[in-house]
């Protein structure tokens, strides 16, 4: 039997010791090609000519495959002869090359599986089962009042709330004094739900960095602007983004909120309507809704939206910027406090026009760009000017019961 003719090619090898111009799709099998086997580097061919442009047929092989054929000893070996020193720091560098490949695949395999979305059923549900006995003993559901504020009160003021609704308003209050816990897995979820459902992405963020400013947190941590409403104030928002009905305006209000001009901290702007939320259900301001419809948090959940839905509708049609921040807060929560009922009616409205497929009323088009909010000049004359400018987003604090204080960003 006549021993068969054995062809070597040697091939300059490119970077990590393959040819950048090899480019074929056959698979590999520990290493080596199913067409041509690899030996320290070298491609031996059995009387087989190979036209692809001098290239052997490759893909990409496991990094461990190529350490056992002996590549990257090879690549040090061969070719010019280099000094020892020179070969020692060429494969320590080698080395640690596919030691950072080897560091970054499991990173993709953990992208391939996000955490999964949380209803805000399920959230809440989670608190429900979850014993929050320490936290209910700090709690104030309503506002204490003494003389004759008692008396007018009691003899004018609105009903109120049922017995058996008590536990359920208790519960929401209780919700706000949590804190965000990362070892809990509901809160992690819910704190991805919202960075999903609002950028439009996927895969998960991280817990700490600058993308959270991007969705309207001051700083890398979302957990340090929820003084003062605690975990109710994402619970507002995951309830705004999961809902199928108020998802769109919330997107729309986040649109808004990254506009040239008109631009405000999406995430902190839902603290703060959430805080007023709370402040009106304080005062009793919804017991009567909450006693006709048998229940507290599906009222105070639409109530929030409400309630920023009225602050958009006024940011956007009298465009508003920054500046003007603290005035509208305060404007709307005046106006929310005294007039808790044509605010849902309003929303009602509103989310019928929307399914009914027209613009709802308070609705403008989008506001041109570089166009200054309208009052600045006239408040900067009487004085209020600089206090306008000097407005800013500081953080969650717990507002004043007395109605009359000045209402602030938080």
């Amino acid at each position: 039997m006549e021993e068969e003719d054995i062809e070597v090619t040697f091939h300059l090898e490119g970077q990590n010791g393959l040819s950048p111009e090899c480019k074929s799709s056959e698979e590999t099998t520990n290493g080596l090609s199913n067409q041509k086997p690899l030996m320290n580097g070298l491609i031996i061919s059995h009387n087989v000519q190979d036209n692809t442009i001098g290239c052997s047929r490759l893909t990409s092989l496991p990094i461990s495959a190529l350490k056992q054929n002996g590549i990257l000893q090879s690549l040090v070996a061969g070719g010019d002869q280099t000094k020892p020193a020179e070969e020692n720091e060429e494969l320590e560098k080698a080395r640690k090359e596919w030691e950072a490949l080897e560091n970054i695949q499991p990173a993709l395999a953990e992208d391939s599986n996000p955490t999964p979305i949380i209803s805000f059923n399920e959230a809440l549900q989670y608190f429900q089962t979850t014993d929050l006995g320490d936290l209910l003993k700090n709690i104030q559901p309503t506002i204490r009042r003494t003389g004759l504020a008692a008396i007018t009160h009691f003899l004018f003021g609105p009903p109120r709330l049922h017995r058996e609704l008590s536990e359920e308003r208790d519960l929401v209050f209780a919700i706000a004094q949590c804190h965000v816990d990362n070892s809990q897995t509901v809160h992690m979820r819910v704190l991805q739900t919202i960075y999903k459902r609002l950028v439009g992405c996927r895969i998960d963020c991280p817990r700490f960095g600058t993308h959270w400013e991007n969705i309207g947190f001051q700083g890398i941590d979302p957990a340090t602007d929820l003084r003062g409403t605690g975990f109710l104030g994402l619970m507002h928002t995951l309830y705004f983004v999961m809902d199928p009905e108020t998802l769109p305006l919330a997107r729309d209000i986040y649109k808004l909120s990254q506009h040239a001009t008109q631009n405000f901290p999406f995430s902190v702007m839902s603290i703060n309507m959430t805080r007023i939320a709370l402040q009106v259900l304080r005062e009793e301001a919804l017991s009567k809704e909450c006693n006709r419809r048998q229940q507290v948090v599906g009222v105070l959940n639409e109530f929030y939206v409400a309630t920023y839905l009225h602050l958009y509708q006024l940011w956007k049609s009298q465009q508003k910027t920054i500046a003007d921040s603290g005035f509208v807060i305060k404007e709307v929560e005046l106006f929310a406090k005294k007039n808790p009922k044509q605010m849902l009616r309003r929303l009602e409205v509103f989310l019928k026009e929307r399914r009914a497929g027209g613009v709802p009323r308070g609705t403008s088009p989008e506001p041109p760009a570089q166009q200054p909010s309208p009052g600045l000049e006239e408040r900067a004359a009487s004085g209020q000017g600089s206090q306008a400018k000097e407005m800013h987003f500081t953080g969650v604090c717990e507002l004043p019961s007395d109605t009359e204080r000045d209402a602030r960003l938080i």
